[in-house]
């Protein structure tokens, strides 16, 4: 078993002791992140040169997936900061680097209200004055926003031609406003809340990137991950309700039958279907992640193709655990009602399936994306 996977199963006890409660109260997972923390994985994708554990898409990948079977608050959080932690390897400062190997958690703070699903093309605004910048937006959903530390956040540019420019923000940063708690159907430990910016002063050296680069960052660095990782986690909804699903069908019984739920065949049935549907989305982000490590040429329709694909079979899985759990499900009694709700997340959040299912028939009639 890889190093990285020995320290996450120290830290899963931690994270399924307070799953429970993370949803029951819409708490953030700090017990989790910090068992996360000392076992080393805030800093997996980071370089080895600034304290982290130097691994890639893959591993980052297995980690999230095996969280998400526990806990998806828990999993989105770290998703998006692995996110983040992403932009800030490759184009921060050494000092940030080293943050976000295991410091500081980060987020990503692209989605706005003034253009809701496209996050592609931000509306507020970035202004020069001197040494520093000046940012002032309306952010519509930026998870961890009241627990982060740093927020990698989306502008228009400066002066630059192009659709955007990254920024590394201090959640402290005077001027930032979340209009929190969040209070949602499900991921409800994941701290996702609108947040503000009036007049936010930062360093013009806060830039990540070139001004007007945003877009090469946002569809070479933060797309491939984010729609990986966020498949990653609904995978692990779709496998952890799968698994609860089988327990109860195994260890219900009909005592004037004398038989187990499982005895049925309708009951087999539809067990049979969440695991042929959950074993296919799991075959094509496995597929995804070896395109991406071999530059294969159909990377970018896998990489719109699994987060819509995990997403939609979630739903189909999730439904289908419901029904065969019947009314022990609605009593939460088995647990799945949870990763009911948890799934419905991943097709809403941006880009959400409807805008991918645009963009993966404009790739297969090869038109342009954008």
């Amino acid at each position: 078993m890889p190093s990285y996977l020995d320290a996450l199963e120290k830290a899963l006890p931690v994270i399924t002791e307070h799953a429970l409660a993370v949803d029951k109260e819409a708490r953030f997972p700090k017990e989790s992140l910090a068992a996360l923390r000392e076992a080393g994985l805030m800093g997996l994708i980071s370089s080895t040169d600034v304290g982290g554990l130097g691994q890639g898409l893959r591993a980052a990948g297995e980690v999230i997936e095996r969280i998400a079977r526990e806990c998806g608050s828990t999993a989105m959080v770290l998703c998006m900061h692995y996110c983040g932690a992403a932009v800030i390897e490759k184009h921060g400062s050494t000092e940030s680097r080293k943050k976000a190997s295991g410091e500081e958690l980060s987020t990503l703070a692209f989605s706005e209200a003034g253009s809701r699903s496209h996050f592609w093309a931000p509306v507020s605004s970035a202004t020069a004055d001197g040494d520093d910048v000046v940012l002032d937006a309306h952010k519509s959903w930026v998870t961890s926003a009241e627990n982060a530390a740093t927020y990698v956040w989306s502008s228009q540019p400066l002066s630059a031609e192009g659709a955007s420019t990254i920024w590394l923000v201090p959640r402290a940063a005077k001027g930032i406003a979340i209009k929190g708690p969040f209070e949602g159907l499900g991921l409800r430990g994941n701290d996702s809340s609108p947040v503000t910016a009036e007049k936010v002063r930062i360093p013009k050296a806060n830039m990540l990137g070139e001004d007007g680069g945003g877009f090469g960052v946002m569809m070479e660095t933060v797309l491939p991950i984010f729609n990986v990782m966020n498949a990653a986690c609904t995978i692990g909804l779709m496998e952890g309700a799968v698994q609860r699903t089988i327990a109860h069908v195994s260890g219900t019984r009909y005592k004037h039958l004398d038989s187990a739920l499982a005895d049925l065949p309708t009951i087999r049935n539809y067990v049979a279907r969440m695991r042929n549907k959950a074993d296919m989305a799991r075959t094509l982000w496995q597929d995804t992640i070896a395109a991406a490590e071999a530059g294969r040429a159909d990377t970018m329709l896998r990489v719109l193709q699994v987060k819509a694909t995990a997403g939609e079979t979630a739903t189909e899985v999730l439904d289908l655990a419901m029904r065969v759990c019947g009314g022990a499900a609605f009593r939460r009694d088995v647990g799945v009602e949870r990763y009911f709700r948890d799934t419905r997340a991943g097709g809403i959040m941006a880009p959400t399936t409807d805008v991918l299912y645009d963009f993966i028939g404009k790739a297969v009639c090869g038109m342009d994306l954008f």
